[in-house]
């Protein structure tokens, strides 16, 4: 040991940091697509996901058949025309004398109704147009969501390109750590614990470098399917994007702008406002209902029911004209119990929708808080996020530096390359999960629209390469692949 120590303090420190310096980018298997000539950005990819997107188009689909609800409740307080015709071919018998007489005779109606009162009818068209609102605010939840979806995946893309950057960018840095173990154990400067420790690290970060690879392949796989468009580069986030705190600053604002905005809440409340109209539409079916009715007739006498079928003696058996006005009033008495019971079924479902909408008020302010206090810590995070690179670096090299005078192990350089990374990992983890927190909080307070993600393209980079971006310009460039 001693002779190993003394051996190390021999060893050039300008050798040491020449091996440092060095680059060794690994291969990772490309996707099976061109590579495009200008990468695509978030706005572009928005615009992709609202034209082919089949959630979105589904949720337009819906809205426009729920819409229909409104007309056809409409219906049953205006007048209904209906026609009919009948044709007979009537035989009497008489006892005296012993006769048959024939007749064929054909008759034609038309029949008007205009309801008067009709009180259940009239809160079935209040819960109508309360669904037709309703379906308005899912809809525009969908297209929310669809801004959300877009920037995730969009994002979520860039951070498995990144994390694939780092992981090449580690694997490559305890490659060199292995070189300098192997060459260490030629000239007798380390041993073969040193080598097969640097060998383990090595593997680790070569399958941690296979599983990024495959991250990517899957981001670009969701974005596909998100827009059903093909991908095969897209623009990464500068970093000197600006990280702010919310304006206004207070979680108070937010959550009383999240009571008055939220589109799922306002959703909420138009299904309490159908569930208590259908409710009064129900209890209105224990009122009296009085009809217009309104009645032309003309044909055979006997098809009216004037006639005697022509019996000598009797009536006028020819043709007839009869028009009739009049008012139809009906009193339900009993029904079996049907109405009792469709009252009883209404009030439990408002009830039903009470209490879901009182826990979704209490979901929407403890989300909008947590998105706030969120994006308060993140702006203090991504500072020391970029802050614990600068230290991890000086970490490696004091490492590197210590296990050459012997004062460290390969054990703690190992260690602190993967400090490094993993710092470098969550810097830039910390700068997405920024961006989607801010885009999440205004989704909570109803302000979300497609203006938020043109406005973050001010903020992308058309040339962006993961491998050479994925650290700050100002951080060495030893630490990226080339």
């Amino acid at each position: 040991m001693l002779k190993k120590t003394i051996s190390r303090q021999r060893a050039p420190i300008a050798w040491l940091l020449a091996l440092l310096l060095q680059t060794e980018p690994a291969a990772s298997a490309p996707r099976d697509f061109p590579p495009a000539a200008t990468p695509s950005d978030l706005w572009r990819v928005y615009q992709d996901a609202r034209q082919n997107n089949s959630e979105l188009a589904a949720a337009r689909a819906d809205q426009a058949a729920r819409a229909e609800a409104v007309p056809q409740a409409r219906a049953g307080l205006l007048p209904t025309l209906s026609a009919s015709a009948e044709l007979n071919d009537r035989t009497t018998t008489l006892q005296q004398p012993q006769q048959d007489i024939g007749r064929s005779g054909s008759s034609y109606q038309l029949l008007l109704n205009q309801p008067v009162l009709r009180v259940d009818r009239w809160f079935n068209l209040k819960a109508a147009e309360s669904q037709h609102q309703q379906a308005l605010l899912e809809l525009e939840i969908a297209e929310q969501k669809l801004i959300l979806d877009s920037a995730q995946v969009y994002f979520g893309l860039l951070k498995a390109q990144d994390g694939l950057a780092a992981g090449k960018a580690e694997e490559a840095a305890l490659k060199r750590q292995l070189d300098l173990a192997e060459k260490g154990l030629q000239l007798g400067l380390a041993d073969r614990t040193d080598v097969l420790q640097a060998q383990a690290s090595h593997d680790s970060a070569r399958a941690n470098r296979i599983v990024a690879q495959q991250d990517v392949d899957n981001a670009f796989e969701a974005l596909d399917t998100l827009t059903h468009q093909q991908y095969t580069a897209v623009q990464g986030v500068r970093h000197d994007m600006p990280i702010q705190l919310p304006v206004p600053n207070e979680a108070r604002r937010w959550v009383d702008s999240a009571m008055q905005q939220n589109i799922s809440l306002r959703v909420s409340e138009q299904a309490l406002q159908v569930a208590q109209q259908t409710l009064n539409a129900r209890k209105a079916g224990h009122a009296p209902t009085l009809d217009a009715v309104m009645r032309y007739q003309i044909g055979d006498n006997d098809n009216l029911g004037f006639g005697n079928s022509g019996v000598q003696g009797g009536g006028y058996g020819g043709n007839a004209e009869q028009r009739s006005v009049g008012l139809q009033f009906d009193i339900p008495l009993f029904n079996g119990g049907q109405t009792s019971s469709q009252v009883r079924e209404a009030y439990q479902r408002m009830s039903q929708r009470e209490s879901l909408n009182d826990n979704l008020r209490r979901q929407v302010v403890e989300n909008t808080r947590n998105l706030h206090r969120s994006l308060n810590s993140s702006v203090e995070k991504i500072q020391a996020r970029r802050q614990s690179i600068i230290s991890n670096q000086g970490a490696v090299l004091a490492s590197q530096l210590g296990f050459q005078i012997g004062t460290r192990n390969i054990v703690d350089v190992l260690e602190a390359q993967r400090q490094l990374y993993n710092a470098v990992r969550e810097y830039n983890n910390s700068r997405y999960d920024y961006i989607l927190d801010t885009l999440r909080l205004h989704q909570s307070v109803g302000t979300l629209s497609p203006q938020a993600l043109r406005a973050l393209c001010d903020f992308l980079k058309p040339n962006y390469d993961p491998d050479r971006d994925f650290l700050p310009p100002e951080f060495p460039r030893q630490l990226a692949t080339r």
